[in-house]
């Protein structure tokens, strides 16, 4: 994954010649001073990246959003790390947010091969590196980035030590509807409707269409709002429901990385009590094999913890922290 850089180009120059990219600092709640570029997969995607680091940075975080996610939703969580003292570096992941989008309904959460998250994570990599972004670097993942994370993981991301929250290492649903969620998917895909939305689903952003009271993400009211505001404002970082493709693969991937033992990397984890979307059984078996992992269970916390009320959200990002400081 190393990338060459010329030596006599310092990295604040190399940043220089990046293609710049939007970034909607009016609803992004970031740190000043951030930048946002395009980058190009090796398999000839477009995608985007943040980041945001100081004088005196101990370390760059990477952080992978989950499904539906894109930057900007993630602009306080850097103002959070970087007051315990860590630059933040964070992706569109392709498919969502405004990297390229790989269906014809742009609403649709879609990908060929989970696999192929893995180019995303690549050329992230190779950008932290270019830009010259302060070492050591660490992992901050959440739901679906979790995934993605932890096949990174296990294939080497030089990273001192990773942390997760609610990472999508089992989708939640009834006994009854795994077998359907397996089957549908794995015979829309052999008939070439992997671009069809999963069942019960639609390509309309989820924040549009709960309520606070019926949402599965937070118990905020400020930070539901917050996050609504953003897509009205910006609808094109909107993302619906994902395709019988993405289910498939999801459901493959998580079976694979669940079979693979866990990486030799220390890792934190953080599961809500009110969890209702990944499967906290898959957490909590991971976790009970995962060499120098531990496990926080959050009181009330819902799908996402690191956006939750202050009571809940500030210990997480302090034992975040603590965490990344053991293991420099």
């Amino acid at each position: 994954m190393a990338t060459w850089v010329p030596q006599c180009v310092s990295p604040a120059s190399w940043a220089k010649t990046m293609e710049q990219a939007p970034l909607f600092e009016d609803v992004a709640d970031a740190p000043t001073g951030g930048a946002a570029h395009w980058l190009t997969t090796s398999d000839g995607l477009r995608i985007r990246a943040a980041h945001w680091t100081h004088d005196g940075a101990k370390g760059t975080v990477l952080l992978f959003p989950g499904r539906t996610e894109y930057i900007e939703k993630y602009g306080r969580a850097a103002c959070e790390l970087r007051a315990r003292g860590y630059a933040t570096l964070i992706v569109d992941w392709r498919g969502q947010g405004i990297a390229d989008r790989l269906a014809p309904d742009r609403g649709l959460g879609h990908v060929n091969f989970f696999a192929d998250y893995q180019h995303d994570v690549a050329a992230l990599l190779t950008h932290a590196r270019q830009l010259g972004l302060p070492e050591p670097y660490y992992l901050l993942a959440h739901s679906m980035g979790g995934c993605i994370g932890l096949r990174a993981l296990t294939e080497g991301l030089p990273v001192k030590a990773a942390a997760f929250s609610a990472p999508m290492w089992g989708i939640q649903m009834s006994a009854a509807l795994r077998p359907f969620a397996w089957g549908v998917s794995t015979i829309g895909r052999r008939m070439g409707l992997g671009t069809r939305v999963s069942p019960g689903e639609d390509t309309t952003s989820y924040l549009g269409t709960v309520t606070l009271a019926e949402n599965a993400l937070t118990n905020d009211a400020e930070m539901f709002e917050h996050m609504q505001n953003q897509i009205t404002q910006h609808p094109d970082l909107g993302l619906g429901g994902p395709s019988l493709l993405w289910l498939n693969e999801a459901l493959l991937e998580m079976r694979r990385l669940t079979a693979m033992p866990a990486p030799r990397v220390p890792a934190l984890t953080f599961l809500g009590t009110d969890e209702t979307i990944v499967d906290p059984a898959r957490i909590r078996s991971k976790m009970a094999k995962w060499p120098d992992g531990k496990l926080e269970v959050i009181h009330t916390g819902k799908h996402e913890m690191l956006m939750e009320s202050p009571a809940i959200k500030d210990p997480i990002y302090d034992d975040i922290a603590a965490h990344f400081d053991a293991n420099t």
